[in-house]
């Protein structure tokens, strides 16, 4: 069965006109004989949409109950049964109820239709595709949680942008014509604002533009086109990594601006990698392409009009910008047409522009070291371009007639390739002039002149200062070739090496200046920082100190304010470039490095505004509640109007009595916590016995702690706490263990010693807390399992656990068996030797400064 065809209406936002579009296409194919039923409709009690419903069969909706509340959609199963030709279904990014069918979007059941070969018309808003989603959120401040992926709607065969500009958008609602006179003042003022509706038409137009685009590339492979389709603007500017590139892509993206078409840099690089192109420069291009709305490509091709010309073509670009050639007027007219010339004769339909740069006519000036062969090899070459010339001619001469002239040639050109493999091209130069002469003088009739009698002669000598000339040039090409290998070898060594230091994490500045300073047998190295006082060194490596660039051998600038700076030797042309690539990731370490300061500075101050926030969220509630118990309570007894009886008025007086007692425990707590916090809670740690500790702490608790079970063994040895504190911490963790114990299993309160330690526990058997939450249940305003938010703002725990470690002590969290929670004080036990020399709860604490005293 073939699969069925989708068509989609997109629109810029909610009524432009889809579903109208969509009924009114259904009606077309209606009168042309095609079987249409519709499968989904929402009318949205519009009148016009609705009354193009008549006239189209409907298939009925699926009815369905869902939380005590009934909803209709579209019945998968009836329209797969009815099996039409064309299925209008509307709202492709709409979430089915939950168990209304087998899916849960409605673009998956389209998916169904589809494969039952039933073509399916469906519509869409811009706001609900996945991939503009968040930007459609920037534009209007609204949250779509209903998306569509966009590859559903870009295999749909066809779609169909339904567009109205925003003023006829804006008319079309003031007329009511979407939604009900009183919604239509907040719409027009909201989601639906000039600006808006501007902003989300553009986003549809580009969207669907970037769809037909691909559509038509897809056409082209297909059919083979080569030729350029002026259908889109596309700029192509080639680059070489010269300095010329910034200029090359700032014009091509201005050409690109005017005409609001695509800017794509290219770089062609040589099969065997030896293109002298400078990485870091391409790197930076590269950047600045993309900063500039453009993308970047690096291709591979020998000949490069051929590949640059296949590039633009492949992409369908219409311009393409180069820069002036480099080479000089002599490299012009000895090596005839370059790849601006040869770009131009073969682009045919795509214009091509040529930009004129400060770099033009200034040669390549591909940097190398000590050129082609090195100092000692050249002296050499010219030393045997001397002496060997003599010697044959020495020995040559003292052999009489026994050789011909067509010999002594070949014996002079072997000494030349001798001369050209050991020094290159001018000293072989050299040997092939000097062999020419002394050939001519003492071998060539007539002897002891430059006179040449002969036309053969003539031809010979010319021939071998020729053949010198060429053998000498490949000889020397082939050790130019050679030492760019060499260090394009040694360059990727490098490189490796530095990519190794930052995969295996060794990121600190030091690390890498002493890589530096290896790689490139250097004394020291450093980076100096400029600021307003002028250079600073932020780190080094090696004896040295270096207080500006200047007293360094080398300095290769990471930007503006940064240098890294090297002393031992000068660089070499060819190492600026990868000590520059070091210099780079030197500046991005200590750009790292200062984040995660700011990060570090920032980190306390987020986290005090998020306690800020929460705890405003939290306490507002809670200081409410007691104090309007409270006002409530006493303005009832001031009352004069009613006339209470004792006992009413002590049920009055003792609700306020508890809402002033609660309000006094949680600014306690609030107090205690900042305290703890900024490090200032005063602390008087001496020997305390628990069985005094804990009756006290229970009785803060009221009636609710007559159901805890207490087990506090008398023998057990005395603690080195804090009493007051002690019993703060016993009250929050029983009043915790109160509020989550089931009626039938009260809480326990049991203590034991453990050598030099002993344990207080505090059990429930509520329904506890997972071990991915326990330590959340020490943060501040946490109320993890809470069945009643208005007990506190859960601060209990967060301050019994900054108590205890206060006291030297520890709290953890630890399953109670059969279920719930325990919570495990450990306390440090007092020596038999000491004595308490406060009895415990003879301090009073001052409620109005938060202060404790003896």
């Amino acid at each position: 069965m073939a699969r069925g065809h989708l068509r989609i209406y997109l629109g810029a936002a909610p009524g432009v006109g889809k579903t109208y579009s969509m009924l009114c296409e259904g009606h077309r194919r209606l009168e042309r004989g095609t079987d249409v039923v519709i499968g989904f409709i929402e009318t949205h009690d519009r009148t016009h949409t609705a009354d193009l419903t008549g006239g189209l069969e409907t298939v009925p909706r699926k009815v369905v109950e869902y939380r005590d509340c009934t909803f209709t959609e579209m019945d998968l199963a009836a329209v797969l049964a009815r099996k039409p030709e064309v299925a209008l279904v509307d709202e492709l990014a709409h979430t089915n109820v939950p168990d209304s069918g087998p899916n849960t979007k409605r673009w998956q059941d389209i998916d169904y239709l589809l494969d039952a070969g039933i073509d399916v018309i469906s519509t869409v808003n811009i706001q609900h595709l996945e991939s503009v989603n968040d930007v459609v959120q920037k534009i209007t401040g609204v949250a779509q949680r209903e998306t569509v992926p966009d590859v559903v709607v870009r295999r749909a065969d066809q779609i169909e942008l339904v567009d109205m500009t925003p003023e006829a958008l804006r008319r079309r609602m003031a007329h009511g014509n979407v939604y009900s006179a009183d919604k239509v003042d907040a719409a027009l003022s909201n989601y639906f604002r000039p600006g808006n509706l501007a902003a989300l038409r553009e986003l549809a137009l580009l969207w669907l533009a970037d769809r037909v685009d691909a559509g038509l590339q897809a056409y082209r492979q297909q059919h083979d086109i080569i030729g350029t389709w002026e259908a889109r603007e596309r700029v192509v500017v080639g680059l070489t990594g010269g300095p010329e590139g910034d200029t090359l892509i700032r014009r091509a993206a201005r050409i690109a601006a005017r005409s609001t078409g695509d800017l794509l840099a290219v770089h062609v690089s040589r099969s065997d990698g030896l293109t002298g192109a400078d990485p870091r420069r391409l790197g930076q291009q590269r950047q600045l392409a993309e900063d500039l709305g453009g993308s970047y490509h690096q291709i591979v091709g020998d000949d490069v009009p051929d590949a640059l010309l296949s590039f633009a073509r492949a992409q369908n670009a219409t311009q393409l910008v180069l820069g002036g050639s480099r080479r000089s007027r002599l490299g012009n007219l000895l090596g005839g047409s370059g790849i601006e010339e040869n770009t131009i004769r073969d682009s045919g339909d795509i214009d091509v522009h040529i930009v004129t740069h400060s770099q033009m006519g200034r040669g390549h000036r591909l940097p190398r070291r000590q050129g082609a062969l090195s100092r000692r090899r050249r002296l050499q070459g010219f030393l045997l371009a001397i002496v060997i010339p003599l010697f044959l001619t020495v020995a040559l001469s003292a052999t009489g007639e026994a050789f011909n002239l067509t010999s002594n040639v070949l014996v002079f050109l072997l000494a030349v390739i001798v001369v050209a493999l050991v020094g290159g091209l001018w000293p072989a130069i050299l040997a092939g002039v000097g062999g020419s002469v002394l050939l001519n003088y003492f071998f060539t009739p007539p002897f002891r002149t430059l006179t040449i009698a002969e036309r053969n002669n003539a031809l010979a000598l010319g021939v071998f200062v020729l053949v010198a000339f060429l053998v000498s040039s490949v000889v020397d090409r082939a050790a130019r070739r050679t030492r760019q290998a060499a260090r394009a070898s040694a360059e990727a060594e490098t490189l490796a090496t530095l990519a190794g230091t930052v995969l295996r994490g060794e990121t600190g500045l030091p690390v890498l200046l002493e890589r530096v300073r290896e790689s490139f047998g250097m004394r020291a190295a450093a980076l100096l920082e400029r600021s307003e006082s002028g250079w600073q060194q932020i780190a080094s490596t090696g004896s040295a100190d270096f207080r500006r660039p200047e007293d360094a051998d080398a300095a290769v600038p990471a930007r503006e304010d940064l240098v890294l700076v090297l002393r031992g030797r000068n660089l070499a042309a060819d190492e600026h470039r990868i000590v520059g690539a070091f210099a780079d990731h030197a500046a991005a370490l200590v750009d790292r490095a200062r984040l995660a300061e700011a990060a570090a500075e920032v980190k306390p101050l987020a986290e005090a505004d998020r306690l800020r926030t929460a705890l405003l969220r939290a306490v507002g509630h809670d200081l409410r509640t007691p104090l309007a118990a409270a006002k409530a309570s006493v303005n009832s007894l001031r009352s004069a109007d009613i006339e209470w009886e004792v006992a009413e008025r002590d049920e009055l007086l003792q609700t306020a009595d508890e809402a002033l007692d609660r309000l006094s425990r949680l600014v306690d707590n609030l107090l205690d916590l900042s305290r703890l916090e900024a490090g200032v809670l005063p602390v008087f740690i001496r020997p305390t016995a628990l069985d005094e500790v804990v009756p006290v702490a229970l009785g803060e608790l009221g009636a609710d702690s007559a159901r805890v079970l207490v087990d506090i063994p008398h023998t057990l040895p005395l603690v080195h706490a804090d009493p007051v504190l002690l019993e703060r911490v016993v009250a929050n963790l029983v009043g915790n263990a109160i509020r989550h114990a089931p009626v039938d299993l009260p809480p326990m309160l049991t203590a034991s010693a453990f050598g030099d330690q002993v344990q207080l526990r505090v059990v429930d058997r509520g329904t506890g807390i997972p071990r991915d939450h326990r330590d959340r249940l020490f943060v501040p305003f946490q109320r993890l399992g809470d069945t009643d938010n208005t007990t506190g703002v859960g601060l209990g725990l967060a301050l019994a656990r900054g108590l205890t470690e206060a006291m030297g002590g520890t709290l953890e969290a630890e399953d109670t068996p059969g279920g719930g929670l325990t919570m495990v004080t450990v306390l440090t036990a007092a020596s038999e030797q000491e004595s308490p020399d406060l009895v415990p709860g003879s301090r009073e604490r001052d409620g109005t400064q938060g202060v404790t005293r003896d």
